[in-house]
């Protein structure tokens, strides 16, 4: 048998061949033994050069062999509802993508059946938390070196957007981020969200509103805001500025060699996130497999995924309406108060 965490990847997509490529090359002690897609050519090339790796078209198969000792789900958030349960009724550690569903309402049922399990196995994909800027300023905020914690500022900025990517995508699928990055650093959920759309670019498909701004209150008071646009053009960039009663902290600056050359400076912007967060996701995926083989769960919670999710449903309300709307949470279990 294995000493390794056998993982059955469920999605071949972009983001689940990431994870693949990343548990077979720069894992230790993790092993790719299934890859689950609908496209069974896709599962196929996924798994070329794998040793042992099987390819299925059902995520129940793979969660049913032997052979599988835990599942990163890599699908698109509306699937993952279905695997989570199934995943959990086999009692086998999970690795989810965010969102962990699209919605609080289903996402407080996952969070309810892993609470009867009685210990946690599931860790969402907030991989930000990795990153070592992040934790930094975690870290910073904690210590109260510089006092109180005040106020947030962050900036998300895509190149472009796929086509079909709608208004409320940029809550569900970008600023999700920032309201899980929020709660690490405050270590407080978010009681309101507002959002503001004023002058949109012409580089925005139509019908889309881009750039926007939102706005988040804290159970403390902290404010923080996030300047989410989507269509900026010139790269990826995900910046955020803390202001403290003792000084400011700003993270996610622009890195790399800076050049100065035929009258011009500068230096390079990441094309997108998976350049921008690369060792944060092997950080992520390794702190992930260390903790499964000990028997263990650690990171981003169950609860984690339900809180965004209803923080992100109340940002598509403020979207939509114009207002300030409160954050509707159930109690948090016991389960997660550790």
């Amino acid at each position: 048998m294995s000493e390794n965490l056998r993982v059955a990847v469920i999605g071949a997509g972009r983001m689940g061949m990431d994870h693949i490529l990343r548990l077979h090359h720069r894992t230790a002690r993790a092993e790719v033994a299934a890859v689950v897609d609908i496209d069974p050519t896709r599962a196929r090339a996924a798994i070329a050069g794998i040793p042992g790796a099987s390819a299925v078209t059902d995520a129940g198969e793979a969660l049913g062999s032997a052979d599988v000792d835990a599942v990163l789900i890599a699908t698109p958030g509306f699937l993952h509802e279905d695997i989570l349960h199934q995943a959990l009724a086999r009692d086998i550690p999970i690795l989810c993508e965010k969102p962990l569903t699209p919605d609080p309402a289903s996402a407080w049922k996952v969070v309810q059946a892993e609470e009867k399990l009685g210990r946690r196995r599931i860790q969402v994909g907030f991989m930000r938390r990795y990153d070592a800027e992040y934790a930094a300023l975690a870290g910073i905020v904690r210590s109260r070196e510089l006092g109180d914690l005040l106020m947030l500022h962050h900036q998300h900025r895509n190149a472009a957007t796929p086509a079909g990517f709608t208004n409320e995508m940029l809550i569900n699928d970008s600023v999700v981020h920032e309201f899980d990055a929020v709660r690490f650093f405050t270590g407080e959920e978010i009681t309101a969200v507002q959002v503001r759309i004023g002058k949109s670019t012409g580089n925005s498909p139509v019908g889309q509103r881009d750039p926007q701004q939102v706005l988040m209150e804290t159970e403390s008071g902290v404010l923080a805001d996030v300047e989410i646009y989507v269509n900026a053009r010139f790269g990826y960039q995900v910046s955020a500025q803390a202001a403290f009663e003792d000084g400011i902290v700003s993270i996610g600056a622009d890195t790399g060699p800076l050049v100065r050359t035929d009258g011009r400076w500068g230096g390079r912007v990441a094309p997108g996130f998976e350049q921008r967060f690369s060792a944060a996701y092997d950080a992520e995926v390794q702190a992930w497999v260390d903790a499964s083989l000990a028997g263990t769960a650690e990171g981003p919670s169950a609860w984690d995924g339900y809180a965004t999710a209803a923080c992100c449903a109340a940002g598509v309300e403020a979207q939509r309406t114009g207002q300030r709307v409160p954050v509707a949470l159930n109690g948090k279990p016991a389960l997660y108060l550790s």
